[in-house]
């Protein structure tokens, strides 16, 4: 039996690796009427009656695509045992953990040989530059095999603490309004800022905008909660670029409009100590052991990562986990996920099982990510803040819908995106436990799907459909405003926003 269901997995993995780089269309492309390729690779967007513009979604995962992810040397190296081999493991990580960081941020690579390893708990991973780097990401390269019979995650990699505000930085936004796409925001006082300040944008919520959103109306059912201003207080963080006066320009942009009368945005510097960086995790297969199809006392998550920035994970695939290949957490930045497969989750077919690769934080990157038997396949979970990106990947055989799954994700944008399901962008109303308006400034660019609705919130912005290669659904409710939709069964140019986007400002 274990021998079939290798080989359906390998057939289904080598499927799915096939269309690992998907050639983007060179046959006709229509213009996006918010967005213009000009000749020279430049672009340029085309503002609303108040100022929003599709935002620059650029500057998402590893040193906001600034940077190679670099091949690090091994510095231990390991091999299978045939037994446990928990320990043997988490020696090493803890080994490689103590050696003192280079010059270049970096303490070393772990080799884990080709073979089986099989380890009863979670693998924990707490320092700063730290790889772990196996010999191929398939049943016959490194494969690491979780034999828990409760739910954990194979991987956990983590730093500590929370983001501190630093005292006396503390300043009000002035500008009555604040569009979506803008790089700057003008302040009451910009003396205490400097180009390179790490800063938080703080967007507070207030009772008026939920009543205006009337995400105090979900209808309700066993379990529902309506939306309470205090749960929706935004953190946005960004670094000044310049200073003009009391305009304070920022790496990244405001990616959801924002008004005074909905509670005055201010931004502060603030430090995160113990947050780590650095850390690689490269051409592993990661397995959960499971009783049944419909197991759930089995490995959830290959990849759990939080409080950690400008690190990756590349050339992974998971299998029969009941959760997720990788899971960001809301404190996880500017990270690269790449060329990865979640392959035949287990579980039951119904919430919280099945998100492939989810993202609850910002500036990441899902780049030529596949996925097979998911439910939320590309998903962003509660108050997500971008940008966050999902480019090139691919659903087969999904039992849900791809897009941000509930409670308010902003600026978000999944480009060429291929499914057998659905995308949708709408309010969830008393979905789960009262989910609401999933997301605004989510863009559907170019994407592949049975049906799809994009819908925009009552209030603070809007949401897009450009070049949608399939059927438009009127959604959970009908009666919810349209986004904004163009070039339908048609490929918009430029062929991938994400990618012309970078290549624009590397010019």
């Amino acid at each position: 039996m274990i021998f079939r269901q290798l080989a359906r997995a390998a057939c289904i993995c080598c499927s799915i690796l096939s269309t690992s780089f998907i050639t983007l269309d060179t046959g006709s492309h229509s213009s996006s009427k918010f967005v213009k390729l000009n000749a020279d690779g430049s672009l340029v967007y085309m503002p609303d009656e108040k100022g929003n513009t599709i935002p620059d979604f650029s500057r998402v995962g590893f040193y906001g695509g600034d940077r190679s992810i670099p091949d690090i040397p091994i510095v231990k190296t390991i091999s299978a045992t045939g037994a446990d081999d928990q320990q043997l493991i988490q020696q090493a990580i803890d080994e490689v953990s103590n050696r003192p960081l280079d010059a270049t941020g970096f303490r070393g690579a772990i080799l884990l040989k080709r073979g089986l390893y099989k380890i009863a708990t979670s693998l924990r991973l707490e320092a700063s530059g730290v790889i772990l780097r196996g010999e191929g990401n398939t049943e016959n390269g490194t494969r690491i095999q979780l034999t828990a019979a409760t739910q954990m995650p194979l991987l956990r990699v983590t730093g500590s603490g929370t983001p501190r505000e630093i005292p006396g930085t503390r300043t009000q936004v002035t500008d009555n309004y604040v569009p979506a796409g803008t790089h700057s925001l003008t302040v009451s006082d910009a003396t205490r800022y400097k180009a390179g300040d790490k800063v938080m944008v703080f967007r507070p919520a207030t009772k008026q905008w939920i009543q205006d959103l009337k995400m105090d109306q979900i209808e309700g059912r066993d379990g529902t909660k309506q939306w309470q201003p205090d749960e929706y207080n935004l953190s946005f963080e960004r670094v000044i670029t310049k200073i003009e006066g009391n305009k304070v320009f920022i790496d990244n942009p405001i990616v959801m409009p924002m008004e005074p009368k909905y509670g005055t945005p201010i931004i502060f510097k603030y430090e995160f100590p113990k947050r780590i960086n650095h850390v690689g995790i490269e051409q592993l297969f990661f397995q959960s052991d499971y009783s049944s199809d419909t197991a759930e006392n089995h490995g959830w998550q290959a990849i759990l990562c939080d409080r950690i920035e400008n690190s990756w994970i590349r050339n992974v695939s998971s299998r029969y986990f009941g959760y997720a290949c990788v899971e960001l957490g809301s404190l996880a930045k500017h990270i690269s996920v790449l060329n990865s497969n979640c392959l035949d989750a287990k579980s039951v077919i119904t919430g919280g099982r099945r998100y492939s690769f989810c993202n609850n934080g910002q500036l990441n990157l899902f780049m030529n990510c596949h996925t097979t038997e998911g439910r939320h396949d590309f998903v962003t979970g509660a108050r997500v803040c971008g940008p966050n990106v999902f480019y090139n990947c691919t659903a087969q055989q999904t039992h849900a819908d791809i897009g941000p799954h509930h409670r308010w994700a902003s600026g978000t944008l999944y480009d060429n995106i291929v499914t057998d399901g659905e995308i949708n962008v709408q309010d969830r109303g008393n979905y789960g436990s009262g989910h609401g308006w999933a997301g605004v400034t989510q863009i559907v660019w170019n994407c592949t799907a049975k049906n799809a609705a994009v819908q925009s919130p009552w209030v603070s912005g809007k949401n897009y459909c450009i070049g949608l290669k399939g059927k438009k659904s009127t959604g959970r409710f009908k009666d919810r405003p349209d986004g904004e939709w163009e070039l339908m069964n048609q490929t918009a140019e430029p062929a991938s926003l994400y990618m012309a986007q970078l290549k624009a400002r590397q010019r």
